[in-house]
């Protein structure tokens, strides 16, 4: 693993970020799963800076970023984005944002189709009406916060993290993980997904007009964002290609191999170039 995080000012946020790869060429831009950190992507990380250059982020109020409230929905993430990409001079770049980031990926796309080539996307809650379930419809559904905030954020997360099929996750990246949701850290992040009700009913009216080329990667057993998720998303925007992996929730940590061999596919195709082929054949779930 050769992540070597740093902080650095973005809308006036201390923002985490790791940087690797050639600084020539395309750039793509991680945004972390939740509940996790930039550290998501150490398996993938190596073999996608060896042909780009690759900026990992954790988003405001997720891993070890700083918060600000009003940033935690996917509307206003997006446009943190939008000002992060331009205010570090990274764009046009192209986006992997799997899970919270994929509302968000998917706004900057409808919103500011300049800034983003391709976006790869997926785990994360698209459907309208919502189809989620477990812990994650129990969050989103919860008349509030209390509860989260009365729990220890150790005793919800380390049961998840060590559940992780295969290989148990390196000791330095499960304290990272709880670390970066310690405290009141982890309640105050489940407001992003509180908001889906609302925010994916707009994403809905501007799935069908966007035209950023999307790779969909999504887990084909994902108990809290059923699969439904990655097909509705398939079948509403005109550039995409989905793949189902025989994996759950947190795909990029089951099989990654797997993961990070269909982001590098997609990303040295040509994703403008590949637009066409790909719409036409409508690849469908393999």
């Amino acid at each position: 693993m050769t992540i070597r995080p740093a902080v650095r000012t973005a809308e006036g946020l201390r923002i985490r970020y790791a940087e690797a790869g050639p600084t020539s060429g395309d750039t793509v831009v991680f945004t972390n799963p939740w509940p996790e950190s930039l550290y998501a992507f150490r398996s993938i990380w190596d073999r996608i800076a060896e042909h780009f250059h690759v900026m990992a982020i954790d988003l405001p109020g997720f891993g070890g970023s700083e918060r600000r409230l009003d940033l935690l929905s996917p509307r206003a993430m997006a446009g943190f984005l939008v000002e992060l990409v331009q205010q570090w001079k990274l764009g046009p770049v192209h986006c992997v944002s799997p899970d919270v980031g994929t509302s968000a990926a998917l706004f900057v796309a409808s919103s500011r189709p300049d800034l983003v080539r391709s976006l790869v996307v997926g785990s994360g809650a698209t459907a309208y009406p919502l189809q989620v379930a477990g812990a994650l419809q129990d969050m989103i559904e919860a008349p509030d916060l209390e509860r989260l905030r009365q729990a220890d954020s150790r005793d919800i997360l380390g049961p998840v993290f060590d559940a992780i099929p295969g290989r148990p996750l390196p000791v330095e990246v499960r304290a990272d993980y709880l670390q970066s949701y310690a405290g009141d850290r982890f309640a105050e992040s489940a407001r992003y997904v509180r908001t889906y009700p609302d925010e994916l009913a707009v994403l809905a009216e501007r799935l069908g007009a966007i035209e950023t080329p999307v790779q969909i990667l999504a887990g084909r057993n994902d108990a809290l964002v059923p699969p439904d998720n990655a097909e509705y998303l398939h079948d509403r925007l005109p550039h995409s290609r989905l793949n189902l992996l025989d994996a759950g929730h947190l795909a990029w940590e089951e099989v990654p191999d797997q993961y990070g061999g269909i982001v590098l596919e997609w990303l040295r195709a040509g994703d403008l170039e590949a637009t066409a082929s790909v719409s036409a054949r409508r690849m469908g779930i393999q």
